[in-house]
């Protein structure tokens, strides 16, 4: 799956034309890409109906201008979905249907004007999907589809390290509806969000999944989760006591809030909303006054100290509280736990919106905003925050990070996330997510720059989160800068959505850089106005950078500014590389084996000279099948699986026989076919997930993962009906993570030591049935993968608790000689989470998680010599800027990959390191 351009095909993205429309239409149309109705209509002033709702004037005008547009039936292909009005505008948002069934980000917006009882319509944007052909009728119900997507979420994050621990349940899957995915002639898929705890991490999950309707398989994953990095109101209570100020309503009509005070992490003196809980007797943080003359909701900050990150995120935690004092003067713990800041915060973002945009609440209808402030992980510091789609989170921060809230510019940031959400909903991966970001990042930060009084040429304005750090200087603690000068296109990442949804914090300075530079250039007033009509009356769900500048474009002509101002506006992302088809000067240091694989969640396989790898079709409409070619790049590459409409996918290949898993409603086969020719041959079926495929010679390894996170590894002989456990499949053992060479199998194991669980890494002889556990060097709390070749073991070993950072291990086939290629601590400790072997080489796949989300963050690949010990610095295999993930050793030092820099998923290579990357 391409992460650049999400769920809509090929990347390369259309130019802001000025042209005519069909018949001599005088508009500024852009074409849209893979339909046949525009992504932005503007210069126009079209008569519509005056009589009746705004959105069956919309969808009138778009039935009216058939020519144009090419929607067949809007009235029955269109259903209104927001209606905003501001003065005489209205923007009307409607979500495409096909033949009933929601379209994923099929999304138009027309914009009009009424007054004098008149109403024209002066543009329209989006993405409406004319190719669409797919048929509704699924062949995956619902309970197979929430099987599959909480198989397919504990797969992906459990398959990093196999823990010292039984399997629990740890997701759960609740089915949203069937939805097509926009590719090609459209993609039907089951709906399902996946809730609950990482099984490795500990951390929260929040996943939405797409199963193919058809096959069941996961054709698309992201987390809903947006990273920086509620009870009813009360009723009226009596009068306020101390020296609080009790409130007025409009009307005269009495107010239940008072004012009271606190003091913020930097010492300022600040005024707090609050409230008289007579049944606490105590002032609690619920602002009452803002939204007392529209919803009458209120602004209240929570107490979730003591609570972990997975009680809070998606739910409502049991048993919290407001903040309170007995006084209106907050004291001490409210400053030092971070409520103070929340609270104030909350009210100067609400304050922002209602003020300067006429925007009442995040939802723009007056809703409640709640914070919670104070999560922990596990029992230790939480150095995030996010917006979770109804709420705010606040972790506590640690020794060297204050609470997040801490900061204005990520309070504003994460409530704007839900701006976002109740506007052009910004899907949250790819370029659509990455943007998503950006305008997050844009006015959070625009936000705290005008309450600090900063100006814009200030060396520190364009920081995010520069206010966090105890003891060093904001631009050695923030974890963005808007104004680093430096980053473009050209800087763009690709990764898969499995890290950073891909590449939503790794390239959203691309498109806020440009914003920040527009405020810089224009003055504060102006650019925020065309940066929020822009997000509110022109963008929609699956816009990308493109759109996204013919979209602030667009906005700045509407609000008539002049034309050395729209120079400006266009200068600033040009300077940024957002320019027509910038993706192309993507370049890459790599020999590319099989392009554009248009694929998910599956790895690749090589051995004996030859690779194996998942293709779809050029749009990914495709149901993925299996390809092999030589790792030479000589020859055409082979279809080796039938296009059976299953899902063909984590190929392996010795060299001679090609093996892979299947998905289908009937369950998941394991298949395995000569690449010599022949028929393909049936091995295994099983209703749960099946990873780790292996072969050599006559012998097929597996790796089956239940939905409550069990793990055990089998292997299959000639003629045999199912597999052999290697650790007896019983509940209270676990093995995972599997690699077969030279007769033996190597897999992480989990066994019970006593009351203890353990975690180790064992062989087994097939020849002779010994198992030979490894010795370690201390007491793994997990085992990651292995890899085992003529001479040695390796694997990755987790000891300490620590940012994530793995030790490398290797030992001899006898257990012997037990030693860490590459440290847990220290300067050269790597973040693994793969590894593949030659006889000559070992390679690492590892990322460097870090507050700044940079190219240094996506997985990179490293390899060792085979005989290396941890003096011996890595060279890097590939200096190629994106993800590099699913490598398997070809022979030598040569490694295969699949490699996200060119914004697609490419099979490529490397016969030898590149070194170092500077």
């Amino acid at each position: 799956m391409s992460a650049a351009a999400l769920v809509v095909g090929a990347l390369p993205a259309q130019a802001l034309a000025a042209g005519s429309g069909s018949g001599g239409d005088p508009a500024d149309v852009v074409p849209g890409k893979g339909t046949s109705t525009p992504s932005l209509v503007d210069g126009i002033r079209d008569a519509a109906k005056a009589s009746g709702s705004a959105a069956d004037a919309a969808r009138g005008h778009l039935a009216d201008k058939k020519n144009r547009y090419r929607i067949a039936n809007p009235g029955r292909d269109l259903t209104p979905v927001q209606t905003l009005a501001a003065g005489t505008a209205e923007t009307v948002r409607l979500q495409q249907k096909h033949r009933g069934v929601e379209v994923l980000g099929g999304q138009y917006v027309v914009r009009m004007e009424k007054k004098d009882g008149k109403r024209v319509v002066t543009g329209t944007s989006g993405k409406y999907f004319t190719a669409l052909t797919t048929g509704t009728t699924p062949d995956v119900g619902e309970e197979l589809a929430v099987r599959r997507a909480v198989g397919a979420v504990t797969a992906q994050l459990g398959a990093k390290k196999l823990r010292a621990e039984a399997g629990k349940p740890a997701l759960t899957g609740t089915a949203r509806g069937l939805v097509v995915i926009p590719k090609g002639p459209g993609v039907l898929t089951q709906h399902v969000t996946v809730r609950g705890v990482d099984p490795a991490t500990g951390e929260p999950v929040l996943c939405e999944v797409y199963i193919d309707a058809k096959a069941g398989f996961p054709v698309l994953q992201y987390s809903g989760i947006k990273t920086f990095g509620a009870p009813k109101a009360q009723a009226a209570a009596g009068a306020a006591t101390g020296d609080a100020k009790e409130g007025k309503a409009p009307d005269g009509g009495r107010n239940p809030g008072v004012q009271g005070s606190g003091v913020k992490y930097d010492g300022t003196t600040v005024e707090l909303g609050l409230f008289f809980d007579t049944a606490r007797g105590e002032y609690v943080m619920n602002d009452h006054a803002r939204m007392w003359d529209t919803s009458k909701n209120v602004i209240s900050t929570w107490d979730v100290r003591g609570k972990d990150v997975t009680e809070v995120s998606g739910t409502w935690p049991e048993g919290i509280k407001e903040f309170g004092s007995k006084t209106p003067q907050f004291g001490k713990d409210a400053t030092e736990s971070g409520a103070v800041d929340a609270h104030w915060a909350a009210g100067k973002v609400y304050d922002y919106y209602k003020k300067v945009h006429g925007r009442d609440s995040l939802d723009g209808r007056g809703m409640a905003i709640n914070s919670l402030v104070g999560v922990q992980y596990f029992g230790m510091p939480y150095v995030n925050a996010f917006w979770d789609g109804t709420k705010m989170v606040y972790g506590g921060g640690d020794k060297e990070f204050r609470t997040l809230s801490a900061d204005l510019d990520v309070v504003g940031h994460e409530m704007t996330h839900g701006v976002v959400e109740n506007s052009a909903n910004l899907v949250y991966a790819g370029q659509s997510g990455a943007l998503n970001e950006a305008i997050a990042d844009y006015f959070g930060n625009a936000i705290a720059v005008d309450a600090a009084g900063m100006s814009m040429d200030d060396p520190d304005a364009g920081l995010m989160g520069g206010n966090l750090c105890r003891t060093k200087a904001p631009r050695d603690c923030a974890f963005r800068d808007l104004n680093d000068g430096a980053t473009t296109a050209k800087n763009f990442t690709g990764t898969s959505f499995a890290y950073d949804n891909g590449g939503v914090h790794l390239n959203s300075t691309i498109f806020s850089g440009a914003l920040w530079d527009i405020r810089e250039d224009l003055g504060r007033t102006l650019a925020d106005k065309i940066a929020y009509k822009a997000l509110t009356e022109y963008m929609t769900p699956l816009d990308g950078f493109t759109e996204g500048r013919n979209a602030v474009i667009a906005a700045a002509r509407a609000l008539q500014v002049s034309g050395q101002q729209l120079n400006v506006v266009k200068r600033s992302f040009n300077a940024h590389g957002i320019v027509p088809n910038w993706e192309q000067a993507l370049g890459v240091d790599s020999d590319q084996l099989l392009g554009r694989l248009n694929t998910a969640d599956t790895g690749v396989g090589a051995g004996g000279g030859w690779w194996a790898a998942a293709k779809s079709n050029d749009d990914g409409t495709e149901a993925y099948s299996v390809w092999a070619g030589r790792t030479d790049g000589s020859g055409t590459p082979k279809l080796i699986s039938p296009n059976d409409g299953r899902f063909h996918v984590n190929p392996a290949t010795d060299g001679r026989t090609v093996v892979w898993s299947a998905y289908s409603p009937a369950g998941i086969d394991v298949l395995s076919r000569p690449l010599a020719g022949g028929p393909v041959k049936k091995l295994y079926s099983t209703p749960d997930t099946v990873s780790g495929v292996r072969v050599e010679g006559q012998v097929v390894v597996l790796e089956k993962m239940d939905l409550f996170g069990s793990r055990h590894v089998g292997y299959l002989r000639p003629g045999d009906k199912e597999p052999a456990w290697v650790d007896g499949g019983t509940s209270d053992v676990g093995s995972a993570a599997p690699s077969i060479s030279h007769g033996r199998i190597a897999y992480a194991k989990s066994y019970r030591d006593g009351d203890d669980y353990r975690s180790g890494v064992e062989v087994l002889d097939l020849a002779s049935g010994t198992r030979t556990l490894m010795k370690q060097l201390g007491q793994p709390q997990a085992v990651g993968r292995t890899a085992i070749t003529g001479k040695h073991v390796y694997w990755l070993a987790d000891e300490n608790v620590d940012d994530g950072q793995v030790a490398v291990r290797r030992a001899n086939l006898d257990g012997s000689g037990t030693v860490d290629v590459s440290p847990e601590k220290g300067e050269r400790a790597l973040y693994a989470f793969d590894v593949t072997a030659s006889d000559d080489a070992v390679t690492v796949s590892a990322q460097v998680p870090d507050s700044r989300a940079r190219n240094e963050s996506l997985a990179k690949l490293w390899q060792f010599g085979a005989d290396a010990t941890g003096a011996t610095a890595p060279a890097r295999v590939s200096c190629n800027r994106g993800e590099q993930i699913g490598a398997a050793a070809a022979g030598g030092k040569q490694v295969v990959w699949i490699d996200g820099t060119t914004g697609y998923t490419d099979l490529v290579t490397r016969t030898r390191p590149a070194g170092h990357c500077g």
